[in-house]
């Protein structure tokens, strides 16, 4: 949505589709929004918009706190686009630049830092300094409403290199001091605060419906035990998991049940997926997060998706029966990888023999799937060790940055991936939206969501042809 009149259209009609694609600030008032906001439509020509939270906050404007912006869903054009700034996003999600460093990021993309700079600059009005440090106040808004780590805990957590820098943050975004902050939680989370060391609650937000049934059908069955379980009856399920991450460990509960938003909050509108996160290392929430989005498909534009393919003769019965059907992702790439070349059963084995063990179970969860080095040393030769090896060494990359075209040919230069395995790789490790199994001849009419196309049979129990 490009034209600044369409979008001011969807603040006036509160349209939720569009929550996390732009964000509007009102200049009497210095606060930014997202479409959505309940508050009163401001006169247009007090309207400013931005492609993202961090230019808004660069342009002096602070988060409203009624609609809480920095909660929104990620845009899904992140997901889609293959470019550079598309990648970019990704991996800063992912906290590369946090924990790298726009060196770091550049490195990874394959271009130099000004090059990087000026791309993003150009097009979101923000560099990754500034896109990072948007997503550290999230962060630390999160702990800070939802724990009672101390404040300067807190700081560093967030990935903040000092208390003054946190500090200073907090109070230019939000308005408040981290004290303010914490005291403004919303009642029910100020409720189930979790204390030192406990799980963080969390809400992961989605836009537009979710077949949430659909995505733990699809989980269930490929759960590998140790790493993976889903409990309870249907309609009520619960996905848990392990996650070997950037300082630690953790361990991931995320609920099926999805929650319908109060009436009149707006026309369209989304809700969340509930989740608890034991983490080892409180830094490692944002990655912890931004994975599990990914497992869930949670930043996906259903709209943009149910649209194109409802049109379709053939898909539009399965649109209209399963409107908002997602096409998950993985938290590691290395699984989805070991699932295409040994199944489930063979990654169990190899999860049994190789994984790290926990230090303490949690019900059924007891390992920590193996890191690529481990596999390439404890297996060497045929395809397996080879994929590990080419992982572990850099020669496949397949983490939210990597190229996708450029993953799909180093991953068939590779003994035992043959294009099939190659395709279930790119839809699940990489996020492609775009994929068709080898020998289907879908229609271009389904481009770019033939991997939503190819979801809606494969649950309908239909031929993929």
């Amino acid at each position: 949505m490009k034209d600044e009149d369409s979008r001011y259209e969807a603040v006036r009609s509160r349209d939720a589709r569009f929550d996390g694609v732009f964000f509007f600030a009102v200049e009497t008032t210095g606060i930014y929004c997202r479409p959505s906001c309940p508050a009163v439509t401001p006169k247009r020509h007090n309207v400013r918009f931005f492609v993202t939270a961090a230019a808004a906050q660069g342009s002096g404007f602070r988060a409203c706190r009624r609609c809480r912006p920095d909660a929104v869903p990620g845009s899904a054009e992140w997901n889609v686009r293959a470019d550079v700034v598309g990648r970019a996003m990704r991996l800063i999600a992912d906290g590369v630049v946090d924990r790298e460093g726009v060196a770091g990021l550049a490195s990874r993309l394959g271009y130099s830092s000004r090059q990087v700079q000026r791309q993003l600059t150009a097009e979101l009005g923000a560099g990754p300094v500034a896109l990072a440090r948007a997503q550290r106040a999230h962060t630390a808004r999160v702990l800070l409403q939802t724990t009672e780590l101390p404040v300067t805990e807190i700081a560093f957590a967030s990935g903040f290199a000092s208390v003054r820098q946190f500090n200073d943050t907090v109070r230019e975004v939000y308005a408040a001091t981290p004290t303010e902050v914490r005291a403004a939680a919303p009642r029910d989370r100020a409720a189930r605060r979790a204390a030192p060391g406990a799980a963080i609650p969390l809400r992961l937000a989605h836009r537009g419906p979710y077949q949430a049934g659909a995505v733990f059908d699809q989980l269930a069955r490929e759960a590998v035990p140790g790493v993976e379980e889903v409990t309870g009856a249907p309609g009520a399920r619960t996905y848990r998991r392990t996650l070997r991450l950037p300082y630690g460990t953790a361990i991931a509960a995320v609920q099926e049940r999805t929650r319908t938003p109060r009436a009149g909050t707006g026309t369209h509108m989304g809700g969340w997926l509930d989740a608890r996160l034991h983490l080892t290392d409180p830094r490692d929430l944002t990655t912890a997060v931004q994975r599990l989005r990914r497992l869930f498909d949670l930043d996906a534009d259903p709209y943009a998706v149910d649209e194109r393919l409802g049109a379709d003769p053939r898909l539009a019965p399965l649109v209209a029966a399963r409107p908002g059907l997602r096409s998950p992702g993985a938290v590691d790439p290395l699984e989805p990888a070991v699932h295409a070349l040994a199944g489930r059963d063979g990654a169990e084995r190899l999860v049994h023999r190789y994984g790290k063990v926990l230090d303490a179970p949690h019900g059924g969860l007891t390992h920590l799937f193996p890191e690529p080095a481990v596999l390439a040393e404890a297996e060497p030769g045929g395809p397996l060790g080879a994929l590990a090896a080419a992982l572990a060494d850099g020669t496949v990359r397949l983490d939210p940055g990597a190229d996708r075209h450029d993953a799909e040919q180093a991953l068939l230069a590779l003994p035992g991936m043959d294009p099939a395995a190659v395709a279930a790789v790119r839809v699940r490790a990489l996020g492609d939206p775009d994929v068709a199994p080898p020998g289907a001849d879908l229609p271009d009419s389904w481009r770019p969501w033939r991997s939503y196309a190819v979801r809606h049979l494969c649950v309908a129990g239909e031929p993929v042809r």
